[in-house]
């Protein structure tokens, strides 16, 4: 039985704990404190998928004991920048599947899994080629087992190249999957970019992110010597400059607002065909509320729940330390509950 007045009530009512103040602290505290699981770590086990390129993708499946046959519905989630199967909100979504009764599995964006790919490309938000494949490839494989539907939830950067997926089939995403859904993803990446590239997100995240795309980066040029300038690399110093250098000239942009623009969900809403969740705070610093869209851009398959609080991947609830078990707790069961919706609906809910 699904929990409708429950996701309802989340995307309408929820508000941070009084503890937790501001989009900053309800990002950083649920990603480094929170409880994310209400009883044991999930544990996986991992497939290599070799690409169509010849390159390889590492996917972590939910290991669900000694139960070997498959459950009827695979939720797949697509991680954010720089994340893994083992981001407290990949682990959040597994313990919503171990407690539905739902195959998981969380596919690595290339060089996430711990190991650098070897062809001369790495990942980027637009990505919506290489998650087709992968959701064809994931779908195939659960078939096998007899499973029959596949759902999908994209975090941040996932959920961005999840919603140009869906744009970009249009009608024929639905042979695919049932229903998505995309949480604080950056739909303007524009407007994301001059925010996380400025003030405190400039000094906090900007950093954290290069100290990790950066040695990736530099592995590989050495896979592959005279693929960018590395003095222009090791002289970025946000997002934009970054992104010049290394993921718009390697995925095919001109430069990074060409990427940016080409790339971004936002423009291109009223193209998706099937049930589509759209998860953003309004205080999500990352993501600024001014530049989130409104009922009017979107198509009647599209659902926007745009609560106060929330941060960036946050929505922790509960006393100190907190959980981030009720976001997707929400969206699970919004997705299961929509996968065999076949009515438009069109409705945006502010908390």
């Amino acid at each position: 039985m699904f929990r409708h007045a429950w996701y309802a009530l989340f995307a309408m009512k929820y508000k941070a704990p009084i503890w937790l103040p501001g989009g900053n602290l309800q990002t950083i505290w649920p990603a480094l404190m929170s409880r994310r699981v209400s009883a044991k770590c999930p544990q996986y086990h991992r497939q290599r998928l070799t690409t169509p390129d010849g390159d390889f993708v590492d996917v972590d499946w939910l290991d669900q004991g000694s139960n070997n046959s498959a459950n009827n519905t695979l939720l797949v989630l697509f991680h954010g920048l720089e994340g893994s199967s083992r981001s407290h909100y990949a682990e959040a979504f597994a313990d919503y599947a171990a407690q539905n009764g739902l195959d998981y599995v969380v596919p690595h964006f290339r060089g996430c899994s711990g190991e650098i790919n070897l062809a001369p490309r790495a990942y980027h938000s637009g990505d919506f080629e290489e998650v087709g494949w992968l959701l064809k490839t994931l779908q195939a494989e659960h078939a096998i087992r007899g499973g029959q539907q596949v759902l999908a939830v994209g975090v941040s950067l996932g959920g961005n190249a999840l919603l140009r997926w869906a744009e970009e089939w249009g009608d024929s995403a639905a042979n695919v999957a049932r229903a998505v859904a995309a949480v604080s993803s950056p739909v303007d990446l524009a407007a994301g970019g001059r925010a996380i590239g400025q003030g405190f997100n400039r000094q906090i995240y900007t950093r954290m992110f290069l100290r990790s795309m950066k040695p990736k980066a530099l592995r590989k040029l050495a896979q592959h010597p005279g693929l960018f300038d590395r003095d222009a690399l090791m002289n970025a110093r946000d997002l934009y400059a970054f992104d010049n250098v290394f993921t718009a000239p390697l995925h095919g942009f001109k430069n990074t607002d060409d990427y940016w623009l080409r790339a971004s969900a936002k423009p291109h809403l009223r193209q998706i065909k099937i049930p589509a969740l759209v998860v953003n705070a309004q205080n999500d610093p990352f993501v600024p509320a001014s530049c989130l869209p409104s009922a009017k851009e979107v198509g009647p398959f599209v659902t926007l729940w745009q609560p106060r609080d929330g941060g960036h991947v946050g929505f922790a609830q509960g006393r100190p330390p907190g959980h981030v078990l009720s976001m997707p707790q929400a969206v699970g069961d919004w997705l299961r509950q929509h996968a065999s919706d076949k009515s438009p609906r069109e409705h945006v809910n502010h908390g």
